[in-house]
């Protein structure tokens, strides 16, 4: 009974986990590396094609994104998921999957006049069709049996709607183990989706750590917020322009904008129209509301009870075209533009960024995420002018972000969901953190709640029947490929030095309450490895 760390091991995305238990061999999730990729991940120890059958958290790409290619590369099994996330993968893996064959279409095309070898995307639309065939639809709250020894239910996590803790309950040897993966563990107090579920009982536990080093801070009233930078920006002559996550931001903003419009609380600018120009946050938003019933909260149910769409308002202009999309930017209007994706490295709203971040009047709203190394982190942290298309865009436009607002629990919120276990689990695994924070909260479970956690990096393999780490990886960090291979593979030995040595602190860590004698012996050790290699002869 075992469990390989595959991915979003001190990185934030990337979902991965391979479990082996009851002679089945599993997955949960297998989601894509988005934005910046820090730390090599070990390959699948197994050929997808044994795989026996995969769980889903979620619908987002970080979590599900990869489905396609494992289907690509052999894998016919099931995948189990709620219905609502089933809904929401069947048009995000085709989005998915359109945009990696217009890529290797681009690429190809441009690397042919070049004399490029062909590139391959990693699926293709037949792919994505193909692995949702294989989608299992399950209730929240109802325990299934996908294997025999192997017992699974899907509890609500509050992030997305269709989210979902999962836990696994396995048999072997008359002995049973129950592990909890967290997923993303949901922000209180969303509009639409209800809180995340708290779980009591777990032998072990796989948790996310996104906020794991900050809080949100007191929650301000959005809806007023968002109507004063509204107000703002529309009594100078300027446009809104919100880079937003298709599925599940997107829907927020319209159910704050509803509100605004409710309320008048944008004065003089009656009837302002909003663009939702994304076709992918414009299928989410039928899917939100098909899902209703099951998803909503109590608030969005009341709402729809009295005969009110909490999504839909007048002024409410929806783009799926490309000309539609084109034809935004000639409305001479002041407007919202709601756009993905939320970061900004890809899709429409890197054309209205292009029309409106070099005028004054404008104002750009980040309402998410910003990842390292992404344009809108660049963007917030106060880059004066971007490159768009191959023309560089002077940055005039206001750039201001709503703060505290996030699908991700903080904290707080992290430590009340682990918490909620009425008995410490016997190990608590930190992933899907950048990296140095998911070692901050696998040191903050340790200090304030006496859990043994740790925050392992990919290729670890955990025994979860002895309790025991079977094997302890190490940290690679990925090396940018530079003129010269030998400055290359120099970069890449040292950055493996870099892992032992943060390998030698955790053994350091394992050390403490040892008996005096082995600590001065284990000191001695290291003085010596200093000595050896504080050289100056380079």
């Amino acid at each position: 009974m075992k469990i390989t760390f595959i991915g979003a091991t001190h990185e934030v995305t990337g979902s991965c986990y391979y479990l082996e238990a009851a002679g089945r061999k599993f997955l949960v999730d297998y989601g894509m590396e988005q934005g910046p990729d820090y730390y090599e991940n070990r390959d699948l120890p197994i050929a997808p094609g044994d795989l026996d059958f995969v769980l889903l958290t979620h619908a987002h790409m970080d979590h599900s994104g990869n489905l396609p290619a494992l289907y690509a590369k052999g894998y016919q099994g099931p995948i189990y998921a709620t219905e609502a996330t089933c809904n929401l993968c069947d048009i995000m893996l085709r989005d998915s999957a359109h945009i990696q064959m217009f890529e290797a279409e681009w690429r190809n095309r441009k690397g042919r006049r070049e004399g490029k070898p062909e590139f391959i995307p990693a699926y293709t639309m037949e792919d994505a069709m193909g692995v949702l065939r294989n989608f299992v639809r399950c209730p929240y709250d109802k325990i299934i049996k996908p294997a025999e020894g192997i017992e699974v239910r899907f509890v609500d996590a509050g992030h997305l709607l269709g989210s979902s803790s999962i836990e696994i309950w396995m048999t072997e040897e008359d002995k049973t183990e129950k592990i909890v993966f967290s997923g993303d563990i949901g922000n209180t107090n969303q509009p639409l989706i209800k809180d995340p579920a708290y779980i009591r009982d777990a032998d072990y536990v796989v948790m996310e750590s996104t906020y794991g080093d900050r809080s949100h801070g007191e929650r301000p009233d959005y809806p007023v917020m968002l109507a004063e930078i509204i107000q703002r920006t529309f009594d100078r002559g300027g446009n809104l322009v919100i880079p937003s996550f298709a599925v599940g931001r997107t829907q927020e903003m319209l159910y704050f904008i509803r509100q605004i419009k409710e309320q008048g609380l944008v004065q003089g600018h009656d009837g302002f129209t909003v663009y939702v120009d994304s076709p992918l946050a414009n299928e989410a938003t039928t899917i939100f509301s098909e899902n209703a019933y099951t998803c909503y909260d109590a608030e969005a149910m009341e709402l729809l009870n009295k005969g009110i769409n909490p999504l839909s308002f007048p002024g409410l202009k929806t783009s799926v075209t490309t000309e539609d999309s084109r034809a935004i930017n000639f409305d001479e209007d002041c407007k919202v533009i709601i756009s993905a994706s939320g970061m900004c490295d890809a899709g429409r709203i890197k054309h209205h960024l292009k029309h409106n971040l070099w005028n004054p009047k404008n104002t750009v709203l980040f309402v998410g995420y910003q990842a390292i190394g992404t344009p809108g982190r660049a963007l917030l942290e106060g880059a004066t002018e971007m490159k768009l298309f191959g023309e560089t865009v002077q940055v005039a436009a206001e750039i201001c972000r709503m703060p505290g607002i996030s699908g991700h629990a903080d904290v707080n919120g992290l430590l009340d969901w682990v918490r909620a276990f009425e008995e410490k689990p016997k190990h608590v695994f930190v992933t899907h953190g950048d990296d140095t924070v998911t070692e901050i909260f696998a040191q903050r479970l340790k200090e304030e709640l006496g859990y043994d956690a740790t925050a392992p990096f990919s290729g670890t393999e955990y025994d979860l029947l002895e309790n025991k780490c079977i094997h302890e990886a190490v940290g690679i960090r990925i090396v940018k490929a530079t003129a010269s291979p030998k400055t290359s593979r120099a970069a890449r030995a040292y950055e493996k030095l870099l892992a032992m040595g943060r390998r030698l602190m955790t053994v350091i860590r394992k050390n403490e309450g040892c008996p005096n004698k082995d600590l001065d012996r284990f000191a001695r050790d290291i003085q010596s490895l200093c000595d050896k290699w504080d050289r100056s002869d380079f």
